[in-house]
């Protein structure tokens, strides 16, 4: 990321969202083109490279069963677009999160809604060790109960350590996310030193039961692992 002298402008860019087609169906291929306009120019904003990409984009289902982080294709005309699917019927909330050239860094939030019934599950505390493709993750966080407005220290040990790789310019990647999608933070880790314990600091702002993703590289194979996390008041 190029840093730029100066105090940047803390203005607020928006998004716009086309979806193709505009009411898309389960498992059926979905295109999302996005628009990142400046509020100033009104046109299309330039944007800096952060963490290896122009723009991330997370997709999380309402029941946050459902986790993706991915990175739309930058077009011609200055749009980004991404082609998939959204696995099953329900909302899923869109999350675009972009660094504008001499702006602060943003991220901007759509609902998609799929059609049909889908039965959601109440998030329940789970921190237990999670398994991912090659990976055990195990979490220890300090204080062991977790605060609101309190700063976390989340400890992620890896096993096994070895063959851990840098997955887009950081030792790792984490969404956390309220039981409610309303509080979103996407974050690092708090140093860049390679162990086999990650550490990454986080504020929870409001109690209650928190979903946190975490992304780490091993032997070029993307592990994504998920904790629930309960906070408890100050």
């Amino acid at each position: 990321m190029k840093l730029i002298a100066g105090i940047p402008d803390p203005r607020e860019f928006s998004v716009s969202l086309a979806v193709e087609p505009r009411v898309p169906l389960p498992g059926k291929p979905v295109r999302l083109t996005f628009r990142l306009i400046d509020p100033k120019t009104e046109k299309i904003a330039k944007l800096q490279v952060m963490h290896e990409k122009l723009l991330h984009m997370f997709i999380v289902s309402r029941d946050l069963s459902y986790f993706a982080h991915e990175h739309p294709k930058l077009q011609k005309d200055g749009s980004f677009i991404w082609e998939s699917q959204l696995p099953f019927p329900g909302e899923f909330r869109v999350l675009c999160d972009f660094f504008p050239e001499a702006a602060t860094p943003q991220m901007i939030a759509h609902s998609i809604y799929v059609p049909g019934e889908h039965t959601n599950v109440p998030l329940k505390p789970d921190t237990a060790e999670q398994k991912s493709s090659n990976l055990l993750v195990r979490l220890r966080t300090e204080p062991a109960q977790p605060r609101a407005g309190n700063k976390t220290m989340m400890f992620f040990t890896l096993d096994p350590a070895d063959g851990l790789e840098p997955y887009l310019g950081a030792w790792g990647h984490m969404l956390a996310t309220s039981a409610d999608l309303i509080d979103v933070m996407h974050t690092h880790p708090a140093w860049e030193d390679k162990s086999d314990t990650i550490q990454f600091n986080l504020i929870f702002p409001r109690p209650g039961i928190h979903r946190v993703w975490v992304q780490f590289q091993r032997l070029g194979v993307v592990n994504t692992v998920a904790f629930n996390v309960p906070v408890q008041e100050i």
